[in-house]
């Protein structure tokens, strides 16, 4: 079970989870009308390193006097937090109108996912008073969040922080996962 703190801090931080973000799919303009499609996820995680973020809030919004502006973040990686139960059907994605493979809970593909044994998932259960049902992260599911959006949002959508320690868990496994050796 992941230890999780609810108070929040004015800052975006490393293991925070907020509610309703807001992904932009792609942006499209044809014949001066432009369309754009827009993906709304009920919880994310934020990826990005800490101490990247606390430097960029220094800079950006500390009025701490600086020569220049290379700590600050164009952008934050997040990724979301699917239902564990929805995940082993398959069915995370039906409102994208995608269809996931389908992982049997019941046997060593569940087990495994639930050990964090799964190179790809990360598994999350939080305590009984945080009304988040166990999820999982894929890390292949990753994305960018512009950083002032992200704090703007977080004033009303934050749900809990991570603590360090599981962040940490979350954070190596993430960088394991990108790292590895792409085979056919």
């Amino acid at each position: 079970m992941a230890k999780v703190r609810t108070q929040n801090v004015s800052r975006v931080c490393q293991g925070d989870i907020l509610r309703d973000v807001e992904h932009i799919e792609y942006v499209h303009e044809r014949n001066g009308i432009i369309e754009v499609s827009k993906v709304v996820f009920p919880l994310v995680v934020v990826l990005t390193q800490d101490c990247d973020l606390e430097q960029d809030y220094r800079v950006r919004w500390s009025r701490q006097k600086t020569n220049s502006d290379d700590k600050k973040l164009f952008s934050v990686l997040v990724a979301p937090l699917y239902n564990v139960e929805h995940m082993y059907s398959g069915e995370h994605l039906t409102d994208l109108g995608l269809k996931m493979q389908t992982i049997n809970k019941n046997k060593s593909p569940g087990e495994n996912l639930r050990k964090n044994e799964t190179p790809r998932y990360h598994y999350l259960t939080f305590p009984d008073d945080m009304q988040i049902v166990p999820s999982v992260i894929d890390f292949k599911h990753y994305f960018s969040v512009n950083i002032t959006y992200l704090k703007r949002l977080k004033a009303e959508q934050f749900v809990c922080k991570i603590a360090e320690l599981y962040r940490e868990d979350i954070s190596q496994r993430f960088a394991s996962f990108l790292s590895r050796v792409g085979l056919p």
